[in-house]
């Protein structure tokens, strides 16, 4: 039996409903991956058998999980800054992943890994091709994943048949390096969108999902423009749509969701059960989407929500505090009320909204006795978060990601003194660094899918 004690730290408590709070000079104990108590510090006597983690002046928090990704574009960061949402997909990325192959993936993967895990991130919920490797860079470096396979329509049959084949082979791969019962790496099925995979692929997809026990990941919604379309094109908004394909009663994962609309809400509410949405707030400031996802009117639903960054080719970092952040800002701005998306209720998104969106609504998200010992240890003792009046409110308007000094990922110390513990950065930098070019290159000609919503 594996212990670990983390000790004589702070623990940021997130509660189900209600303030969230902060209680001093406690220890972790942690047992085969899992959070075993939370007690005093120095009420557990020390014992040969057990790895202590002095965490002295830092704040244990649940680890952070990224709702939405793209992991592996982060190959692609910089390289389509300023352009129109038509253009960035036309003219600039779907371009770019004609030159996608399983090697560029995987370097990509490990280092999207890399930057998460010291940033506190510890699970993340990917959407992207060769999801293999994405899997393989998770295993390897320790964090935790949901993995969705993507295709388009316009592959064929043949291309949606290997998507779902490729989320077989991850769920099993998760199940054959699991510890404890519980499978790190996990899959859903990832068709993209509700604009580039037809009804009868959605239709096909929740009949697989239901007899095979998988969630769907998808895009819908994601503008007021996209919803428009939809309106024009099929007679349905994308989550009308959804509904109609037995997505929603599959269960589904809607990435971003700005153009949810009112008579969308009820559709929602009977599956609040079985779907969550990721929003992803820089995104659509960055390519001025209009609006943002309506978190108050999808939690008055009783839709779960997490927070997101999207793929770094648009969010350029892999950072969910600097997604929170700017989560609790877009929220009061298109409420018009600065009351609205309290501190509590950001860090409740970020931690147990991330957990439902992961699929581990019950397994994370916070740390108390029975729930997966995924935990970031934060310094709060830096300028920018000084005087530390709250430290809640440092954490949601204050931290950085180089203020994550220690990370557990089910029960494992992944990250050490601010330094990868499971894998060699220099290298994972240097093949990044090799590889890069030969991703951003335009010269091939052509494009993985046309953006035409």
């Amino acid at each position: 039996m594996a212990r670990l004690v983390i000790r004589n730290c702070s623990v940021l408590v997130v509660p189900a409903e209600g303030e969230c709070r902060v209680d001093e000079y406690q220890d972790i104990v942690i047992e085969d991956g899992v959070i075993d108590e939370v007690m005093p510090a120095g009420a557990l006597a020390p014992a040969v058998d057990i790895e202590e983690l002095d965490a002295t002046g830092l704040i244990a928090v649940p680890g952070l999980v990224n709702s939405h990704t793209h992991s592996p574009m982060v190959m692609m960061r910089g390289a389509a800054e300023d352009v129109s949402i038509d253009d960035w997909f036309n003219r600039k990325i779907w371009p770019m992943e004609m030159n996608l192959t399983a090697e560029r993936v995987k370097v990509g993967a490990r280092l999207a890994c890399a930057e998460m895990l010291l940033a506190g991130v510890t699970t993340f919920v990917d959407h992207y091709f060769h999801a293999d490797q994405i899997a393989a860079a998770a295993l390897e470096t320790g964090i935790r994943a949901d993995l969705a396979p993507t295709f388009f329509s316009s592959t064929g049959t043949d291309g949606r048949e290997a998507a779902y084949e490729a989320a077989r082979q991850v769920r099993a791969l998760g199940e054959s390096a699991a510890r404890n019962g519980l499978p790190r790496i996990t899959a859903s099925l990832g068709p993209h969108a509700t604009y580039t995979v037809s009804e009868e692929d959605l239709v096909r997809t929740a009949e697989v999902a239901q007899a095979e026990g998988f969630r769907i990941h998808l895009h819908a919604a994601e503008t007021a423009d996209q919803t428009q379309a939809s309106m024009d094109r099929l007679g349905a908004t994308p989550i009308q749509v959804l509904d109609r394909t037995n997505v929603l009663e599959a269960g589904a994962l809607i990435a971003h969701g700005c153009g949810i609309t009112d008579a969308d809400l009820p559709i929602l509410a009977k599956h609040a059960a079985r779907t969550t949405v990721a929003a992803c707030p820089k995104v659509y400031l960055k390519l001025a989407m209009g609006t943002t996802t309506p978190v108050k009117q999808l939690w008055s639903a009783g839709i779960s929500v997490g927070v997101g960054t999207d793929g770094a080719a648009v969010h350029n970092t892999l950072d969910v505090w600097e997604s929170l952040r700017l989560l609790a800002l877009t929220q009061k701005q298109r409420e018009q009320d600065a009351e609205w998306m309290t501190i509590s209720d950001t860090l409740r998104l970020a931690t147990r909204g991330g957990a439902a969106a992961a699929g581990m609504p019950d397994e994370l998200g916070a740390i108390e006795p029975g729930r997966r010992a995924d935990i970031a240890l934060v310094d709060l003792s830096g300028p920018h978060c000084r005087p530390l009046h709250d430290p809640r409110a440092a954490l949601v308007y204050s931290v950085r990601a180089s203020d994550v000094v220690t990370v557990v990922v089910d029960g494992n110390i992944v990250v050490k003194d601010r330094k990868l513990a499971t894998a060699d950065l220099d290298e994972i930098l240097t093949d990044a660094s090799d590889l890069a070019h030969t991703l951003v290159d335009l010269s091939r000609g052509g494009a993985v899918q046309h953006y035409a919503p």
